[in-house]
């Protein structure tokens, strides 16, 4: 009888193992063009998760801006990244991989060159200073880039890969994308000390001027690696080998696809009122900021009732006449916009994890490399994710979704014990475990369950949920900051432990909510899997 286990045991290792190594041989040998996208990739990840980690910096001590107001500026950046996929996540889908990803960073690396100038030139402090709007521009472009270049990204992925190399493809891109992002510690602290005599007052107007030069040789690069030629021959290589591969299983689900009835077409909704609600939207939001600003004065709670009304609105106008819109399903609307209390402690990576370092292990090896301590969790990810991927590629995605995020929730309740080096470090590790095992499988099948044609469109939408959870965050993070985590010469005392406490048990919400939810879900995911 002992004997049994110890074989089934040995047996399962050897599987796992075989699988393992035939999953990594076969990406590795996966078209050039892949690799056109996953290098550029690594290089984005770096220069993005670094302007991340020290744009708080900058906009505090370079641009002269209060914590709250800097967390608005992150929201405006990461929120503004997630609606701009919104609004060109199908631009991809209409001038091709190739194109949008070269063309797309391009224009990030003019975003730099502003972001590098601002630094650079003598234009002034404070929010209405022309150092501040120098700033914004650059900003604004680099948002602008992202809204193309991250769809456009993950369908290069389905559009290089087969069925057999696709769950470790998207592992990979999201792992490379880490890579880059732990990379950016290293180069930007080193950047800013070796520099800060000649772009005082510490040196991050340097860190820019870098990031601008990677973004021309990542254009550059993109344009060399994807020729139209490597492309197509990419793209006729992929369908031989899926064709090779077809299964009883694929042709079932054709057969069934050929025999269901043709989908009419959903009439055009009327474009007036649409873009009423959204200009309607977009002026209270306007007249929110100045309010807050203190340039006006409104009752508050009117505004945002009537800005709840008019996103409602603009909604509903939307999609009143798209039945096919994957907004119209109930369970895909779920799935996706449960994440958000979880994913916001991908948030906190940039919005609070680098002010709490920086201040609460003031005076410390922490805090004088805080980038790269802020930037453990990518590298983590880099080795984790490719690996859980592959060793899970057949687990059921739900499942996955409540144990992943089960996973990454449960050690944000370690930090409540108060700023402690071992503890912070235990916690990166088991979150980006939990982290590892659930977010590639949620890109994945997003990807996966989109139509032919509209796999960037639908990355899109699968993103709107993040841009909520980057916008509420950015707006109640720098106010937690300024009270719980305060600069130090101020007086104020450090009450980091019950901020970690409040964030832990907002993402608690999300792995209880899909095991709640989990029946209902389950009537549907075969149908969208």
């Amino acid at each position: 009888m002992s004997d049994k286990p110890s074989a089934g045991l040995a047996g399962a290792v050897r599987n796992t193992l075989g699988e393992l190594g035939r999953t990594f041989s076969a990406f590795l040998k996966a078209p050039r063009a892949l690799w056109g996208v996953n290098i550029p990739y690594t290089l984005e990840g770096l220069v993005y998760f670094g302007l991340l980690t020290i744009l708080g910096k900058y906009c505090a001590e370079n641009v002269v801006l209060s914590d709250l107001h800097s967390g608005w500026v992150y929201g405006g950046v990461t929120g503004g990244i997630t609606f701009a996929m919104l609004l060109f996540g199908g631009v991809s889908d209409r001038i091709g991989v190739r194109l949008s990803l070269a063309l797309s960073l391009g224009v990030m690396m003019l975003g730099y060159v502003l972001l590098g100038l601002s630094g650079t030139l003598a234009l002034g402090q404070g929010m209405g200073s022309a150092m501040f709007f120098v700033m914004a521009g650059g900003l604004l472009l680099i948002v602008v880039a992202y809204g193309l270049y991250m769809p456009a990204a993950y369908a290069g992925v389905k559009r290089y890969t087969n069925p057999q190399t696709a769950a470790i493809a998207y592992a990979v891109i999201y792992g490379v994308m880490n890579l880059g992002a732990f990379l950016s510690g290293f180069i930007s602290s080193n950047s800013r000390q070796a520099f800060v005599g000649q772009f005082p007052p510490n040196g991050l107007a340097a860190v820019f001027w870098i990031y601008a030069a990677i973004m021309l040789f990542s254009t550059l690069l993109t344009l060399a690696l994807i020729t139209r030629r490597v492309d197509r021959r990419a793209v006729e290589r992929v369908a031989q080998e899926t064709r090779a591969m077809s299964t009883a299983e694929q042709n079932a689900a054709a057969d069934a696809k050929a025999a269901a009835p043709p989908k009419a077409k959903a009439p055009h909704p009327p474009r007036l009122a649409f873009l009423a609600w959204i200009a309607l939207a977009l002026g209270l939001l306007a007249l929110i900021i100045l309010d807050r600003l203190g340039r006006i004065a409104l009752p508050a709670i009117a505004l945002y009732a009537l800005l709840a009304i008019a996103v409602v609105g603009a909604v509903w106008e939307f999609l009143r006449r798209r039945p096919d819109h994957p907004f119209r399903d109930s369970r895909f609307v779920f799935f996706i916009f449960i994440l958000i209390p979880v994913q916001t402690l991908f948030a906190h990576n940039w919005l609070t994890i680098p002010y709490y370092l920086d201040r609460a292990f003031a005076g410390t090896g922490v805090s004088r490399y805080f980038e790269v301590f802020s930037n453990l969790n990518p590298v983590l990810i880099f080795v984790l994710s490719p690996l859980i991927a592959a060793l899970t590629a057949r687990r059921d995605v739900y499942k996955m979704m409540i144990a992943g995020t089960f996973v990454m929730a449960l050690p944000t309740f370690l930090l409540a014990a108060g700023p402690n080096v071992y503890l912070f470090l235990l916690f990166i590790l088991v979150m980006s475990v939990g982290e590892a095992m659930w977010q590639p499988r949620f890109l994945q099948w997003v990807a996966e369950i989109a139509p032919e044609g509209k796999t960037g469109l639908y990355m899109g939408i699968g993103q709107f949920p993040w841009f909520l959870t980057k916008l509420i965050t950015s707006l109640y993070s720098g106010y937690v900051i300024a009270r719980y985590c305060p600069k130090p010469g101020l007086g104020l005392p450090m009450r980091t432990g019950a901020m970690w406490l409040m964030y832990a048990f907002i993402a608690m919400v999300s792995p209880i909510a899909l095991v709640l939810a989990r029946k209902w879900m389950a009537k549907g995911m075969k149908r969208k899997a």
